[in-house]
């Protein structure tokens, strides 16, 4: 089988693993939106969007990769990340801006300080958009000397970040429309992806989700738009309280998926609330709004808002109390108009698989 897993060669040990997203000193990974890309109508509030997140990680004192096309003009864009010297900029022209699904996916271990990015294909969302200059985006990196850490060719496997989540002891979650998707790894069965997945990455349980998907997502249900592991056993999940709302059926099987199946994993369920629905100002199709797009960062968790103030404090108040740790809004009403938000548009990357010479 051309594309089954078991024939390619990657590093397997077993000491390496894949960590939570808040773990391990990381960098955050962002592509700026540019006027070829499908942000062009919108560019301006896109870059803004971008400018937002970007200042709110280097405010953290977190450092700030980009991708560019105009290293110049992006640094000018992002000015307390350069001032902090916590910026900086990799000259590229992506396809599109989801760092989340083409960044590489860092392991850990087994020794201290010891990574391991990984390669995977990425092919536009099982092949619905433009994808060849995004997939050359983790060998750019490694040939502009960003990554020192060797990278691992997993090219014959399509995997996109968005579609996996890991707590960072051994459980991995993710959705079975994605992964099953006969345009990404159609000739694998789902024993072959599982096994595949657990000894590339480290796991010793994979979840799989049968049930979940919101209006207008492109990605066949990323399980970031979904449902994301918190520290200490919790599952942050949509939950979805009005019948009105055409996403209410499918994550109401999603829900009572979870319950079902929180015991076996030791997990402890948290419910959040689906933002009312967004709908796009051009032509009116609904858009995939969920604060399950955030991402976890050691000081804070960053959070997409959507310019609903009661939705947006309580899903704060819920991800602050699951992480313990505070919540840090940005408004992503823009990002969304292009079918992601804020975990879509980013990729953590520990600092010590960079090259500290170089940044």
């Amino acid at each position: 089988m051309k594309n089954n897993p078991h024939n390619q060669h990657h590093d397997s040990r077993p000491c390496r693993r894949l960590p939570a997203e808040w773990e391990h000193d990381p960098a955050v990974l962002l592509a700026w939106p540019h006027p070829e890309s499908d942000w062009a109508p919108i560019l301006n509030e896109a870059c803004k969007c971008v400018a937002d997140i970007a200042e709110a990680v280097a405010s953290l004192g977190r450092r700030v990769l980009v991708i560019t096309p105009d290293p110049e003009a992006t640094s000018a864009a992002i000015p307390i990340a350069a001032a902090k010297g916590l910026l900086t900029t990799v000259p590229y022209t992506t396809n599109d801006t989801w760092a989340r699904d083409f960044g590489p996916i860092t392991l850990a271990g087994p020794d201290e300080g010891e990574y391991a990015p990984i390669d995977f294909q990425f092919n536009g969302w099982g092949l619905k958009f433009a994808s060849d200059r995004d997939n050359l985006v983790n060998r750019h990196l490694l040939s502009q000397g960003v990554i020192s850490a060797p990278l691992t060719n997993c090219l014959s496997f399509t995997l996109e970040g968005g579609s996996i989540d890991s707590d960072g002891l051994g459980t991995l979650i993710t959705t079975s429309e994605c992964l099953l998707s006969p345009n990404r790894n159609g000739s694998c069965s789902r024993e072959e992806i599982d096994n595949y997945l657990r000894s590339t990455l480290g796991m010793d349980r994979i979840i799989w989700l049968d049930h979940g998907s919101l209006a207008g997502d492109d990605t066949d249900s990323h399980i970031d738009t979904l449902a994301r592991f918190a520290p200490g056993g919790k599952l942050l999940y949509n939950s979805c309280s009005d019948s009105s709302d055409p996403n209410h059926d499918a994550i109401e099987a999603m829900e009572t998926e979870i319950l079902a199946l929180a015991p076996d994993y030791g997990l402890t369920p948290v419910a959040l609330p689906l933002p009312s629905p967004v709908f796009d100002p051009d032509d009116g199709h609904q858009l995939p709004a969920t604060y399950a797009n955030f991402l976890a960062l050691p000081e804070a968790v960053l959070m997409p808002t959507y310019g609903q103030p009661e939705a947006d404090s309580r899903a704060a108040a819920i991800i602050a109390e699951a992480f313990g740790r505070p919540v840090v809004e940005i408004d992503c009403r823009i990002l969304i108009r292009q079918h992601g938000s804020l975990h879509c548009m980013t990729m953590q990357i520990p600092s010590g698989a960079l090259d500290p010479n170089h940044i």
